[in-house]
């Protein structure tokens, strides 16, 4: 009876060990979730770009396939990639955050240039009119996984660097929860945006009331807004994410002077406000990644786009 009892009781404590580690899991994965969230909201901005100009009935075909390459993006690819990382070069974290953040302050400060500088869009066409569907099909496909994987590779390694655990193992579920709640959040939300004109047009052909008639012209004539305003958040949160990511990553490198002094004027204008501080701080690092896209937008496209293409090229 006593060697039941005692069974029993290391049976409890292992629940108790097993729950404590489900529930550490569970609150590393929203905190990491949460820190990668600028990135998800401008990944659900530009992979809705990657379908236009296809026909309907081929839109969610291809967000499935490019939400399949995600998948093998993050849980093949980068997950032991940035296992490996954490356990044998943790010093790489900070300089990939920093070389992250750079990539996203320029992208955002390209489309930026993009709209106050527009240049060559004269010459754009619809997709579907530049060539044999099939194979533009599997072009953007193939450039959206490409994206896919670049932004990936940045919400992995943020999602590393907010996991306060060094279990191995805890790191893998996490960084694999992270992975795929986020890639069915982000491609779950691109599904529904790019399907919404077709229910709008859906809706005021079948629908019986004036009403429902009238809710799907409005949500067809709704979209383009949407799209417009998710693309100009989207820009905002890679701005913010970037120069924050930078700040960051600098202060734990040794290099605390910016990350200190946006705090103290965020405090010094915040008056103890948490929300107003919140905000002096994003807007302070939005700013500064602004900055330094537009430092790096004349490097990439004049230095390194030329480089790469003679290289390939050759």
């Amino acid at each position: 009876m006593s060697g039941l009892l005692a069974l029993l009781d290391d049976v409890a404590g292992i629940a108790k060990v097993a729950a404590a580690s489900v529930d550490d899991i569970a609150t590393q994965s929203a905190k990491a979730g949460s820190k990668a969230a600028g990135i998800v909201i401008d990944d659900a901005a530009v992979t809705p770009k990657y379908v236009t100009g296809f026909q309907p009935a081929r839109e969610l075909p291809m967000i499935w396939r490019i939400a399949r390459g995600s998948f093998i993006n993050k849980l093949v690819f980068l997950l032991p990639v940035a296992l490996l990382m954490s356990q044998f070069a943790p010093w790489l974290v900070p300089p990939l955050l920093i070389l992250g953040g750079c990539y996203l302050s320029f992208e955002g400060a390209e489309k930026i240039l993009h709209v106050v500088l527009p240049y060559g869009a004269a010459s754009s066409t619809t997709e579907a009119e530049a060539g044999d569907p099939s194979h533009l099909e599997e072009q953007k496909v193939k450039g959206a996984i490409k994206t896919d994987f670049i932004l990936s590779a940045e919400i992995m390694t943020i999602s590393l660097a907010s996991i306060d655990s060094d279990v191995l193992w805890i790191q893998a579920v996490t960084l694999a929860i992270v992975g795929v709640m986020i890639t069915i959040a982000v491609y779950g939300v691109v599904a529904i945006i790019v399907k919404m004109d077709d229910i709008g047009l859906w809706l005021t052909r079948v629908g019986r009331l004036a009403a429902t008639r009238a809710l799907g012209r409005g949500i067809v004539a709704f979209m383009p807004w949407f799209l417009k305003m998710l693309t100009i958040v989207g820009t905002a949160a890679m701005l913010w994410v970037g120069g924050s990511i930078i700040v960051h990553s600098a202060h734990q490198m040794g290099w605390h002077w910016p990350e200190e002094s946006i705090h103290a004027l965020a405090h010094s204008f915040g008056q103890g406000d948490a929300r107003l501080e919140w905000i002096i701080k994003a807007v302070v690092d939005g700013m500064l990644g602004l900055c330094a896209g537009l430092i790096l937008v004349p490097i990439a496209t004049k230095v390194i786009a030329p480089l790469l293409g003679a290289k390939t090229a050759h």
